[in-house]
């Protein structure tokens, strides 16, 4: 596995989380799906018909275009204007003529001119295309309303994967709430009686202020992002920025926390480095054999 795995990882989360909602309601999908000659490391399908409450489902019936939603992930180390007009036909020919083609892909190398070109310059209106360079970190999309609204939704970066931390938001909120509340017994007891003229409605209140500035303690301490590529891994926790190199690291082992917390911790002669796969989301085996090969490559390089 290499970075351009690590991409695959992230869209296929993306797609599970529901990220693309606002393009189609994907949901069914596939990997290393193949057309033709050409496998697609990921295909999702969907529809525009909405899954919700009785009275969307109601709408969305009379009124959405039934149109059928494909959506192919396609990564490569380089891709010319001959091969991605070799997706395109594969995916056309493939496909009905109405149906909807969101294309998205992401190349090691930066994006040659001609392919550029190639890209925004799509003529069929049903086909959209992203595509993004890991090398230059640039992305380009077809000129039409397809390919625009996939780089919208799409988070085609270099490879980066958090996930809602549900204990530590609680935690967040719990301190907030309870300041809050001894604050207003303390305010009462001094003498202020109309603080808690209405105790139900100063509650509510104190839990809605809980809420917003918890997410907001939450954010800049607790949640955690964690970037990888083929160099190094960067963990950003709040506000807190680690950053390491596989070259610095021996061997990489999974280490399960008192906490029942999943981590790889990542063996130096200077020490060992946990890093916390379980909190971010990311799958344990496909990224344990990832790390082990980037370290065992980085260690015959030197």
């Amino acid at each position: 596995m290499n970075e351009l795995d690590f991409v695959t990882d992230m869209v296929e989360e993306q797609l599970a989380k529901g990220n693309l909602r606002w393009l189609a309601n994907f949901n069914e999908i596939r990997r290393d799906y193949t057309i033709g000659d050409v496998v697609f490391p990921i295909y999702a399908t969907g529809s525009l018909q909405e899954k919700g409450f009785f009275l969307s489902r109601i709408y969305s019936a009379l009124a959405t275009p039934k149109y059928k939603i494909h959506f192919l992930f396609h990564d490569s180390p380089e891709i010319d204007p001959k091969f991605l007009r070799k997706l395109v036909i594969t995916c056309k020919d493939k496909f009905g003529p109405d149906d909807w083609v969101f294309l998205g892909l992401v190349q090691s190398q930066p994006l040659g001119k001609a392919t550029k070109d190639a890209i925004s310059t799509t003529a069929d209106k049903t086909v959209g295309i992203a595509a993004y360079s890991l090398a230059s970190k640039e992305t380009i999309t077809s000129n039409n309303v397809l390919g625009k609204g996939l780089a919208k939704q799409l988070n085609l970066t270099e490879p980066r994967f958090e996930a809602f931390d549900l204990p530590n938001y609680l935690k967040s909120f719990t301190i907030v709430f309870f300041l809050s509340t001894l604050a207003l017994v303390i305010i009462t007891l001094l003498g202020v009686r109309q603080a808690l003229a209405n105790p139900i409605v100063t509650l509510l209140i104190a839990a809605v202020f809980s809420l917003i500035l918890g997410h907001r303690i939450y954010k800049t301490r607790y949640h955690m992002t964690i970037s990888l590529n083929n160099k190094g891994f960067q963990i950003k926790e709040g506000t807190r920025i680690k950053e390491g190199k596989w070259s610095d690291y021996t061997d990489v082992t999974i280490y399960i926390t008192p906490r029942h917390e999943t981590c790889l911790r990542l063996h130096s002669t200077e020490g060992d480095f946990d890093l916390p796969i379980s909190r971010t989301g990311i799958s344990r085996k496909e990224t344990y054999s990832a790390i082990k090969q980037l370290i065992k490559r980085k260690q015959e390089a030197t």
